[in-house]
Formats: structure tokens, C-alpha cells, sequence
């Protein structure tokens, strides 16, 4: 479906597929903007804050908010080796990834091995944590394999354990986009140049919390760190024929391996991305929401017990604390993630390469309830003091 408007607007999603008629009018909001080209609806496209999720939006002008607040987010796939995959065992094993790594205070921490540069802007907040929303650590079971060849480039067979890292900035991509809309607001960077400098230095900041995030956890669970096969983020602006291509929630297609991430209870797609100009060089990041956070945990609460959602229908085990979090992110808070990979196959832009299925998907630590609210508390108190400081 393309529909004339300010720029041209393309949605990548077949009748068969469920697409929010509020995303829609986003992305057609986006088109009207001043200097833009053509705007690419994914099929995984939801409504988002200021902007669509799971959209590729190419203009000859570079706005900050089309790009959001957490720049350089993204998916990394790291092979591990490991020996009985127990989920339950495993399980209690993973770190506490809600427990920033310090350069000072975690100098022996062997996860630093993989940090071999400084740390893009001198960022220490937040390192090595996952943080919160959509994002996971997952240890992962290669499934099935679609493609041989790829797959045996990439050094994947069926059967093998992964670790799939889905975290960005955290903090950082925040604070660039706040320096940019407390002056500007919704408008284009006054100072493109200035504006991608900061945005490259998130970019590598978040390929870099994935490597430490995946070293935290090998180490963890008795296994030495391996590099990335694919690491792929979904936030950021690019260059692109001499115009900006900003992705939110749309990973980079030309010629690109993608984990598009299922949800915790269900199968997660390698592919290898093939996309054109007509989808702004771009594919799908992941299954993307049918609900809201307000509806998934009030038909959630209706539907699911605690216990119910910890373990998923794979029979994987999901590590979180947060029982609300439990709710919103539950699997039927989704879409199905086959639909999305086949729009993706029926419109030409990637080819399966293989299927995860998760054994342990980790979203906040396990803690008693007290901990809990004393943690969510002192969050909310560091956030005041930021603020206040601001002032």
C-alpha cells in the first residue's frame, strides 16, 4: 500500500497482518514534515512516542525525536558453550543485571576483558545493566536451521545455545535527546554534525553494554565470553545516499544478519536482511505490541497468575522481579512473530536463516517484594535528583 502524502508512506504488512490504524496516521504525520522523502511502515509498526515504532523515515532534513531517547538500542547474538542447559538451574544462576558494573569498584570484574576502548562520552551510568521496557538477556536454543550455508558462516547449527542481548544507552541516548528538545523540541537538530557526534558515541555505547551485559553472564553460568555474530541496532540515523535514514524500531536491511526477537514464549528469527530503497533499506526488529502497557496488565491480571507467566509455553523460565513488568510484557502482549517474518519473506526484504527458542529469558533480578520497592524507590530517587539538578 503506498499512499502519496508530504513523502511517499509504504506499509510492509499483508491483510493478514494486524497494523494500529494510529501507526498509520503516525507515520503519515512523519510524512508531512518538513524535507521528508518517503517513510517505511514495518510489519512489526506500532504506535511509539512523537514517532512510530518499527518505521524507517528518510529525509533530506535530521530529526532528533524521530530517532527517540534510546539511541544505539539493539540485538546481539553471542555463541556460549555451555554443558546441561537446566532452565531452572540456569536460571538462578544470572547476575543481577539491575547492578551497574563500576570501573573503579568492579576494576577485577573479568567481564572488562571485552571492554577493549574507553567508554564512548565517559557514560559510566548504567553499565553492564539491561535496563527496563522491552529490553532482555536470553539464553537461547538455535531450533531449527532454514538457511545451511548462511548459518555454517555464521558458525551456527541447530541445537547450539546463544545468549541474545536486546539493550541500548541507558541514559545516555536520553540525555542527548533531552539537551536537543528542551531547545528545539519536536524540530530538526540545528547542528547536524554536533547532533550525530553525540549520537555515534550512544551507538557504540550500547554495542558495548551488549558485550559486557553477554561477558556478565557467561561467567555467570561457568562459560568464557565469545564475540557477537550479529549485533544489529534498531535506534539510530544514518547516512544514507546522501540523505538521513532514521530507524526506530527498524533495523538496518542492506545486506545485514537481524535477530528479529519473538517474544519471551515463543520463537525469535535470524535472517539475513536484503531490503531496498522502497523499504528504506530496512526490516522488522521483533514481534512489536498489539497492546498497550495498560491493557496488557489489566487482561493479563484477568487472565494469568504470577507463576503462570514464569514459565512461557516453551517451557522456558523467565527470571523478573517486577510482577508488573511480568504482565506487560507478556507474550500475548505481541504480535505473532511468523506473521511478521513472513510479510518480511512475502515483500522480498530478508531470507530465515535460523530459529531461536528461549530456555531462560531474564528481565530484572528475582527479589522479594520489599527489594523490590526499595530498588524501584531508590531508582525513582536518583531520577528526582537528576531532575532537580537540571533545574
Amino acid at each position: 500500500m503506498t499512499v502519496k502524502d508530504s513523502a511517499t508512506v509504504t506499509m510492509f504488512a499483508s491483510p493478514a497482518s494486524w497494523i494500529e490504524s494510529d501507526a498509520v496516521a503516525q507515520c503519515h504525520q512523519v510524512a508531512a514534515l518538513e524535507g521528508m522523502i518517503h517513510v517505511a511502515g514495518m510489519p512489526d509498526l506500532h504506535p511509539g512516542k512523537g514517532a512510530p515504532i518499527g518505521a524507517a523515515m528518510a529525509s533530506s532534513v535530521l530529526y532528533p525525536l524521530l530517532v527517540g531517547s534510546d539511541i544505539g538500542c539493539g540485538i546481539a547474538v553471542f555463541p556460549i558453550r555451555l554443558g546441561r542447559a537446566a532452565p531452572e538451574k540456569l536460571a538462578r544462576r544470572f547476575p543481577d543485571l539491575d547492578r551497574a558494573l563500576d570501573p573503579e569498584r568492579d576494576a577485577d570484574d573479568p567481564a572488562w576483558d571485552v571492554a577493549r576502548d574507553d567508554i564512548p562520552a565517559g557514560h559510566e551510568e548504567g553499565l553492564g545493566t539491561v535496563g527496563r521496557g522491552n529490553h532482555f538477556v536470553e539464553l537461547a536454543r538455535v531450533a531449527t536451521i532454514e538457511d545451511p550455508g548462511h548459518a555454517s558462516r555464521l558458525g551456527l547449527s541447530a541445537g547450539d545455545l546463544v545468549l541474545v542481548v536486546h539493550s541500548g544507552s541507558r541514559g545516555l541516548g536520553e540525555r542527548i535527546l533531552r539537551a536537543h528538545t528542551e531547545v528545539h523540541g519536536a524540530g530538526p537538530a540545528a547542528d547536524p554534525v554536533a547532533y550525530l557526534a553525540a549520537h555515534d558515541d550512544a551507538v557504540r555505547w550500547g554495542s558495548l553494554n551488549r558485550r559486557l551485559i553477554a561477558a556478565r553472564v557467561a561467567h555467570a553460568l561457568g562459560a568464557e565470553p565469545t564475540e557477537a555474530v550479529v549485533d544489529q541496532c534498531h535506534n539510530l540515523v544514518e547516512i544514507h545516499d546522501g540523505v538521513y535514514l532514521h530507524r526506530k524500531g527498524a533495523a538496518p536491511g542492506d545486506g545485514r544478519d537481524v535477530l528479529v526477537a519473538g517474544t519471551r514464549g515463543t520463537a525469535s528469527y535470524l535472517v539475513a536482511a536484503h531490503a531496498g530503497a522502497a523499504a528504506n533499506h530496512s526490516v522488522a526488529h521483533g514481534a512489536g505490541r498489539k497492546m498497550s502497557r495498560a491493557d496488557a496488565l489489566r487482561r493479563g491480571r484477568a487472565k494469568h497468575t504470577v507463576e503462570q507467566l514464569r514459565r512461557t509455553p516453551v517451557g522456558s523460565v523467565v527470571v523478573c522481579g517486577d510482577r508488573q513488568l511480568l504482565f506487560e510484557e507478556a507474550p500475548t502482549a505481541y504480535k505473532r512473530i511468523e506473521q511478521v517474518i513472513a510479510d518480511l519473506v512475502g515483500h522480498d526484504l530478508a531470507t530465515p536463516v535460523a530459529t531461536t527458542i528461549p530456555l531462560v529469558t531474564y528481565k530484572t533480578p528475582d527479589l522479594s517484594d520489599r527489594q523490590i520497592r526499595h530498588n524501584r524507590e531508590s531508582r525513582q530517587n536518583r531520577e528526582s535528583r537528576r531532575e532537580r539538578g537540571r533545574r
